[in-house]
């Protein structure tokens, strides 16, 4: 495609496809160093977050993205050179010490472009038009995102981490090209913008389309195939969590007494809990690994993905009650609270790949890694023993002599084999992780990234309930609320609508999908917990406010940018449920709550349609649609309304909350309410719990047990 307006010279179609080729594929996650030297600052030093910061002593002339620059680009007729990553981003780090630094790359930079860097954690919405068409052009995708646009933005040309000489080539002959046809440059930029704008475009489905147990059924044995049903988690060699397809999948094998998937979520489960992605000594889980046993991370902790595993975890122990679950929820929030937390009750975006060793230099996995000596020395007497449980062998083994622990086998295993009771084996392991922490604790810390996102801090929010839940740990339930408060006060703008950003103070970026998403669905939660009606009151004004802001009136789908951002070149809607799940999905999933909650037609009618409108799309990749698909298990099975009335309605839903139900929804009140779901339902002295599906309900019953097994008939 690069070459349909490159050609000039046989040269410069050269470049071009040498590059395509070659590059696309090489980059993944990363993130920019530290600057050591400041005989160099841009304008990246007047911003806040961390990654731009970074970057504010390169030789580069780099400029945030903001209307100042994109009218100098436009003034000066230069191509604008738009370069996407985030903090916790190793390879992102990689290409800022082997280009960014390097003053021949700068001026070569500086003199024909425009150079703008930009935290995609801070704009997703930038990020998912310039990954797009990175996509278009070149089939992957990935960061660091580095593409060339004309000077109103519109993209020429796109890869993901480029080499020095590489990039020199590339720039080089972009620039020449557009210096001597710019026309036919302006030309290929028109069709891409184009296909930009279609790639993800959503009819309104108006066939009557009933959804169906069988489909998803259809979906299932489709998706098998890509299964890795020895170590969990996908069929490749690259192995990322994905929490919301395994959330599904636990779902679907609970509701429809599928063996097969059971096994493979549990197997997914548990390997990961095994695997160096998890981290054995401090809790949490980075962000994906480059093995299939889930044993070699890049090791970025990222927020997103420890709230969504905590929430998976929370739920399966739910189902299993496997100890292991637990150990791993509690692990991970400890890891949170300490590393991620701040004192308001925020939460921050990352630790990074990258610390500091000796010689001063950034080396990935520096902090995580050990060597068999090192562990000699500090467990001593056990060592043997802690080397057979976690692979300090072949099996645990890294590069240049390092080991990352990793798992093979139970504690029950592990303790039979040694001929110790597990008691003793469990005191033990509390020892080793003790030790080893507070020597780590003596080395250099990966980077933290403290910018707090709204859509991130409603997923952990949202975690520590699912926790609360499961557990009943009532420290969980507080940092719940306090992130809840602290998103009302400091996110939550006069207009009712949200900001995306918070640091050092200061709220801003005007609010995306996913921030609304994430925080009614999180508010919604709170209530369930709670019966505080305040939550849900919120999670309804912030719907209404997004459909009023994000809606396209067409096909009733949400765009992912409110009608009060204009600046960008496309106006995306995304469904994809990928790494997080897609805020529509997500909008969806509150609408159909909502509905129920509030006998709203319209809400309902809305969710429907939306499902609907995605039915034709899902044949194609079945696995990103996960979440879609949990929503449409509410249509095709059972989906209760149970609702707790009365002076123990908080003690009777703590214990409904023990049980694995996917398929419920929760309301309660401990006094007279007007909410349609309670009206009339209160009777002094007594507390029912009123079970309903479709508004027909069974005799109301004051026993959970009842409740339960008239839950699990449906089963």
């Amino acid at each position: 495609m690069v070459s349909d307006f490159g050609t000039k010279t046989i040269y410069h179609h050269y470049i071009i496809i040498l590059i395509s080729v070659l590059l696309f594929s090489c980059g993944n996650e990363e993130k920019g160093g530290e600057q050591l030297s400041h005989k160099y600052t841009n304008e990246l030093i007047n911003e806040t977050s961390p990654y731009l910061l970074q970057h504010a002593h390169n030789p580069v002339d780099w400029k945030p993205w903001n209307s100042k620059a994109l009218e100098k680009a436009k003034k000066e007729n230069k191509l604008i050179i738009i370069s996407i990553g985030y903090a916790a981003c190793h390879w992102c780090h990689v290409m800022e010490e082997e280009s960014f630094k390097d003053d021949s790359i700068a001026k070569l930079m500086n003199d024909n472009f425009v150079s703008i860097k930009i935290d995609k954690e801070e704009r997703p919405d930038i990020n998912q038009i310039y990954i797009n068409a990175v996509e278009l052009m070149t089939g992957n995708s990935g960061w660091p995102l580095n593409c060339i646009a004309l000077p109103d933005g519109r993209p020429v040309f796109g890869g993901t981490y480029f080499t020095k000489d590489q990039w020199a080539k590339a720039l080089t002959g972009i620039s020449d090209v557009y210096k001597d046809d710019p026309d036919k440059v302006i030309a290929y930029a028109e069709k891409l913008v184009e296909g930009i704008k279609k790639s993800d475009l959503i009819e309104l489905n108006t066939e009557i389309t009933p959804f169906k147990l069988d489909s998803i059924r259809d979906y299932i044995k489709r998706w098998n195939t890509y299964l890795d049903f020895e170590y969990g988690g996908q069929l490749t060699d690259t192995k990322f969590p994905l929490p919301n397809n395994l959330a599904f999948q636990l779902r679907y094998a609970f509701q429809n007494n599928n063996d097969s998937i059971k096994d493979f979520t549990e197997t997914s489960l548990t390997k990961m809990a095994y695997g160096g992605i998890y981290d054995q000594i401090g809790g949490g889980f980075s962000r994906y690994t480059v093995d299939e046993k889930w044993h070699i991370p890049h090791f970025e902790k990222m927020l997103y993905d420890n709230a969504q595993l905590v929430s998976l975890y929370s739920e399966a122990y739910t189902l299993t009650k496997n100890p292991l679950y637990i150990t791993v929820v509690n692990e991970t929030l400890d890891f949170v609270k300490l590393e991620l937390t701040d004192d308001s009750g925020a939460f921050y975006s990352s630790l990074d790949a990258d610390s500091e060793v000796e010689n001063g230099e950034l080396e990935e996995g520096a902090y995580y890694r050990w060597t068999k000596e090192e562990l000699q020395s500090l467990i001593k007497e056990d060592f043997d023993l802690f080397k057979d449980f976690y692979n300090i062998n072949d099996y645990g083994k890294w590069e240049n002599n390092n080991y990352i622990l990793i798992r093979s086998s139970t504690v029950s295993e592990t303790a039979k084999k040694a001929n110790i009771s597990i008691e003793v084996l469990e005191n033990k392991i509390k020892t080793w992780k003790h030790t080893l922490l507070k020597a780590r604790e003596k080395r250099n810390k990966p980077r933290l990234d403290d910018k707090v996102l709204t859509s991130w801090n409603a997923m952990m929010l949202k975690a520590y309930l699912d926790a609360y839940k499961a557990i009943g740990n009532e420290a969980y339930l507080d940092s719940a609320k306090k992130n809840a408060q602290f998103i009302l006060e400091h996110q939550l703008r006069a207009d009712g609508g949200l900001n995306h950003n918070y640091k050092n103070g200061t709220s801003n970026i005007n609010g995306y999908l996913e921030d609304y998403a994430f925080v009614i669905e999180s508010f919604i939660a709170l209530y369930q917990a709670t019966f505080e009606d305040v939550w849900l009151q919120k999670a309804q004004a912030l719907n209404d406010y997004t459909l009023r802001h994000f809606e396209d009136s067409k096909t009733k789908m949400l765009y992912f940018t409110s009608d009060m951002d204009t600046d960008l070149i496309a106006r995306k809607i995304e469904i994809l449920d990928r790494a997080i799940p897609s805020s529509n999905s997500v909008m969806a999933h509150n609408l159909f709550k909502l509905g129920h909650y509030y006998a709203d037609s319209d809400y309902s009618e809305r969710a429907q349609q939306m499902l609907t409108n995605i039915i034709p799309t899902i044949d194609d990749s079945p696995s990103a649609y996960s979440n879609w698909l949990s929503l449409m298990h509410n249509y095709v099975s059972p989906y209760y309304e149970a609702v707790i009335v009365g002076d123990d309605a908080l003690k009777k839903v703590k214990e409904l909350n023990l049980q694995y139900l996917p398929n419920i929804l929760i309301a309660g009140a401990t006094k007279d309410s007007r909410m349609p779901l309670i009206t009339n339902r209160y009777v002094k002295d007594e507390t029912y719990i009123y079970l309903c599906v479709n508004g027909t309900c069974k005799l109301p019953t004051t026993s959970i047990e009842q409740t339960l097994k008239d839950i699990k008939q449906s089963y």
